[in-house]
């Protein structure tokens, strides 16, 4: 199946099928394999997301098919480093940046939920600025990559090169799924690939910055998210 061959009216059961041979096929296949595949089977119907923790799904992509779409939610509580990596990104690789926003300000969510509601109630501060932006900015995509890796953490042992997203009800590609973080400073070192500056700050794992702080000597590299709290993902990977 391609997209000159009726993914775009593809019911949801053809999709996840599609999704999950392709898992199965794809789980040996390298990172630019299965993003080739995705461009291939998907075309202007797919896109990366990216935290600009770093660019390297971004490069990888590009080298499949210049001038991918990247979309890059801007929370609004996004370390300036971020906003930063973001724009050297656009400025340099050969990607189309597209830059999502909650509906809310966080001036405006602050009026509404009260001041600081990341550290009141963190699972509805993402919910409305990460969760909800996504769905309506992902709504054009019928498959969207991201930079998931299985080594991260324990709730991200299990993640499929290519598996089916049944919140958003399209396909789900994680290229680098397999990869190590060796891996990643490999590639970065051999590309030159942008990186955000705080992941040399002590930094392993970058979100908005009321919820990361750095990681201690032995912590997981997402430790430094929401430290403290039971909570572990925001939301968009689960």
């Amino acid at each position: 199946m391609t997209v000159t061959q009726d993914v775009e009216r593809a019911t949801d059961a053809e999709l996840k099928a599609l999704a999950e041979q392709a898992g199965r096929d794809l789980e040996d296949a390298s990172a630019l394999e299965i993003l080739q595949w995705a461009v291939t089977t998907f075309g202007p119907k797919f896109c990366v997301t990216s935290s600009m923790e770093d660019a390297v799904v971004a490069h990888l992509a590009s080298r499949v098919q210049p001038g991918v779409d990247v979309v890059f939610l801007d929370t609004g509580y996004h370390f300036e480093e971020t906003i930063g990596t973001r724009d050297a990104v656009e400025a340099v690789m050969d990607v189309h940046v597209i830059t999502l926003t909650p509906r809310q300000t966080v001036a405006e969510q602050d009026a509404e939920y009260g001041p600081r509601l990341h550290d009141r109630d963190p699972d509805l501060c993402c919910a409305l600025r990460k969760v909800k932006p996504l769905q309506e900015g992902l709504t054009g995509y019928a498959a969207w990559a991201t930079g998931l890796r299985r080594d991260e953490s324990p709730t991200r042992a299990n993640t499929p090169v290519v598996g089916w997203d049944e919140k958003r009800r399209k396909v789900k590609v994680s290229p680098i799924a397999r990869w190590t973080q060796d891996d990643v400073d490999a590639y970065v070192a051999e590309y030159g690939v942008l990186t955000n500056p705080l992941l040399m700050d002590g930094y392993a794992s970058v979100g908005c910055a009321p919820c990361t702080r750095r990681v201690e000597a032995g912590e997981d590299a997402r430790a430094g998210r929401w430290a403290g709290r039971a909570k572990t993902e925001c939301g968009l990977h689960g």
